[in-house]
């Protein structure tokens, strides 16, 4: 499998030759499901917490005797029924949301969304993207250009989630030139995960040849 590859002016200089085992595999939604949900639960801190009948304050003495008062029998004002008592199933803070996947699940989810979007035609391969120094301006104008290949017109006119650039290694000049697009994302490609790629239309690849030894790298 080849890919043909552009410069920032989108003009073509090559093509990189794709490994068989990260873009020519088939979809599969169980997996990258499970991978994704997994790891958005490892991010989420939760924060809404209510105190249960043994935390509440109050209710240590039985309210009235048990019989002979013609009312319901109780034993505590911390029960959830009683106004001010405690919550029953109600949302903790130490609730743990997450869980593990091993490192051959996350690198084939990985595999499969970059196979996917490598099919639909939604990847694209830079040979290098630098600035001399930070300039939206000089982002704006090679996200103008690179909207003029085929396929990759909407590069520049989508509001959000248009694009997710992938740096083989940190460009802090790149990073900050297209940090006021709100449309557009820059990561390392060491760092990628599935639902990275899903958030955004388009996924832009820099120096593929490194970039791919890095991604092949993640099943060693």
């Amino acid at each position: 499998m080849e890919s043909i590859v552009y410069n920032q002016k989108g003009e073509k200089k090559g093509n990189v030759a794709l490994p068989e085992e990260i873009f020519n595999l088939p979809w599969n939604a169980d997996l990258v499901h499970q991978v994704v949900m997994t790891q958005r639960g490892n991010l989420r801190t939760p924060v809404a917490h209510t105190k249960t009948r043994g935390e509440v304050s109050g209710g240590g003495k039985k309210p009235w005797k048990q019989k002979g008062t013609g009312r319901a029998r109780h034993g505590s004002t911390r029960s959830p029924i009683w106004v001010g008592g405690g919550v029953a199933h109600g949302p903790r803070n130490d609730k743990k949301y997450g869980g593990k996947v091993n490192k051959k699940m996350k690198a084939k989810a990985l595999y499969t969304v970059l196979s996917q979007k490598n099919k639909d035609g939604e990847m694209l391969f830079v040979d290098s993207i630098s600035f001399d120094a930070p300039k939206t301006k000089d982002a704006l104008a090679v996200i103008k250009a690179l909207s003029t290949v085929k396929g990759f017109e909407k590069l520049s006119t989508k509001k959000n989630n248009a694009v997710c650039i992938a740096l083989s290694e940190k460009d802090e000049n790149v990073k900050k030139s297209f940090k006021n697009f709100g449309n557009v994302s820059i990561a390392e490609v060491r760092n990628l995960t599935p639902d990275d790629l899903l958030t955004y239309k388009y996924i832009l690849i820099v120096n593929p040849e490194e970039s791919l030894k890095i991604v092949s790298s993640k099943l060693k």
